[in-house]
This record gives structure tokens, C-alpha cells and sequence, in this order.
């Protein structure tokens, strides 16, 4: 179940307000001792996160299919301390839970003893949890309406209210780094729409030296003569080197510009969950 983006600000009793996490999507499949973590669109993820593995299989039920968002692996880029944030479950010790009410699978996951590295995502307090969530530097909050089921699609019974834009992206060239930057300069990025590669822009902050020389590495190994964008305006003339799109990145960004192009955008990290071709431009 996914969650349509919208610009309106709105509560009321018939919502429950969360967190927006900013990581990678999981489903987590649990049968016995054997437990398959999928991104999103189906992509193993267990080598990822082997210590969500071993926490999902010791829990005390015998079947279960559980959602939730992880943290700590892609962000940054560099690793770090990875969490299972579990939201939803659509499948408990042998019966299909997707058709009950929200607020009944939630009773469900609350007798589940989780343990580090699983935790549970907690609804949010207060009439305007948007406003807190931009204060404290969230990515935004999700909204979603009591009484409702768990829908295979994505779905107007779950709202996502962003403090700030988020894309999933594809490096399609570099630019040489200049003065005291290692490595690179600039990412030069894009998404695809239908058959095209378009150009977004220019990502150039948000990444570390240590970062900086890993993706020259990497991408010194796919680079091609010829700009891969079919759809482009802005590109670097000169210091600009292409490669195939095949690396994706997540982006953090302002908002879209009249020409397309993103408005201060900052690398947030490394997507292994995505395949390049995934990479659609969000709409609202």
C-alpha cells in the first residue's frame, strides 16, 4: 500500500498521524525460522539487513507478513545503525489481516514483542503534526484514515504531507571537481518518462570526500562517449563526463523549478532497492 503525495494541510478524528521515515521500503516474509525481507518492487534485501533477518525470525509466530521502512543501510550513503520500523501487517499466523480496519492490525502488531533492530512506529500527538515534523527537520508525516483496509495499490485512504521533496534519481554523468573536492564535482542526474531519459539537475552537495572518491571509482567503470539523456536542456559543456544510468541515488530537494530542474537539491544517499528504470518523476 502506498501513499498518494498531497499539498493540503488537513486532521480531524477519522486520522492517525505518523512519521515520515526517510529509508527503504520493506516486506518483511516470515514462515517459521525463514524470513524474506522485498523492497518494494520485489528486490531481495536480506544480505542488507541480515540483523532484521534474525530479529523477524525469532518473533513468537508461526507465519506473518509484516511493513514497515529500514533505516540505516542507503542513508548517507556511508551505513549506519539500521532499524526496521514496522507500520502494517497483512498476513498473522495463517489468516489474511489486509481487510480489517487499521486500527485492528495495529492491535495486532502492539502484541508483538519487538526487539532491536524492530521497531514499532508510533502514532503522532497534536493537532497540526505536520508543524512539528518541518520544525524538527522530518521528511514530512503520513496520514491515514481509521477504518480503512490495507489496499495492494497506492491509495487515498494514506496521505503523505512532505516538508521537503524527495526523488528517486539516476546519475547519468559527473562533472570534474574543481579547487579542494576530491573525486567529483557535480552529479548530473535524471529520471525516465516513457522512453526518455530526462535531465534534472545538477546534485552537488551532501556528499563526503569518502563518498566522493567511492562514486568516481564506481562510475570511472560505466563511463560511455555520448550523453545518455533524451531529454535535456542545461547540460554541462565542458569538465562533464557520462556514464550509463544504472547507479541510483536518492535526492532531497526544494521544489520543481519552471524548467524542470530541481531547487537546491543535497544527496540524501544510495538506493540498492531501485533499479534504475523505477525511476519515474513523483507526482502530487
Amino acid at each position: 500500500m502506498a501513499a498518494t503525495l498531497t499539498q493540503e494541510r488537513f486532521g480531524g478524528d477519522e486520522w492517525l498521524f505518523e512519521k515520515k521515515l526517510d529509508g527503504i521500503r520493506l516486506l518483511a516474509y516470515k514462515r517459521g525460522k525463514d524470513v524474506t525481507l522485498y523492497s518494494r518492487n520485489r528486490l531481495p534485501q536480506n544480505d542488507s539487513y541480515p540483523d532484521v533477518v534474525r530479529a523477524v525470525a525469532a518473533l513468537p509466530v508461526r507465519e506473518a507478513i509484516l511493513d514497515g521502512e529500514a533505516t540505516g543501510v542507503w542513508a548517507g550513503g556511508e551505513g549506519g545503525r539500521v532499524a526496521y520500523h514496522i507500520f502494517d501487517v497483512l498476513w498473522f499466523d495463517g489468516h489474511d489481516v489486509t481487510r480489517l480496519p487499521l486500527e485492528q492490525r495495529r492491535r495486532i502488531l502492539a502484541e508483538l514483542p519487538l526487539e532491536p533492530p524492530l521497531r514499532r512506529v508510533s502514532a503522532m500527538r497534536g493537532e497540526k503534526p505536520w508543524e512539528r515534523a518541518c520544525a524538527e527537520g522530518w521528511e514530512g508525516v503520513i496520514a491515514k484514515r481509521l477504518g480503512t483496509p490495507y489496499e495492494h495499490k497506492r491509495s487515498k485512504h494514506w496521505f503523505k504531507m512532505k516538508c521537503e521533496a524527495t526523488q528517486e534519481l539516476v546519475i547519468g554523468g559527473f562533472t570534474d571537481p574543481q579547487g579542494g573536492r576530491k573525486g567529483l564535482g557535480a552529479l548530473l542526474v535524471g529520471y525516465y518518462e516513457n522512453s526518455d531519459f530526462v535531465f534534472a539537475g545538477k546534485v552537488g552537495t551532501g556528499l563526503d570526500t569518502r563518498m566522493l572518491l567511492s562514486l568516481r571509482a564506481r562510475l570511472d567503470k560505466l563511463e560511455i562517449p555520448r550523453p545518455p539523456f533524451t531529454r535535456a536542456t542545461g547540460l554541462p559543456r565542458i569538465r562533464a563526463h557520462w556514464v550509463r544510468p544504472e547507479i541510483v541515488v536518492q535526492v532531497a530537494f526544494m521544489e520543481w523549478t519552471g524548467h524542470d530542474k530541481m531547487r537546491h537539491p543535497r544527496l540524501l544517499g544510495l538506493r540498492t532497492d531501485k533499479t534504475a528504470r523505477d525511476c519515474v518523476r513523483e507526482q502530487r
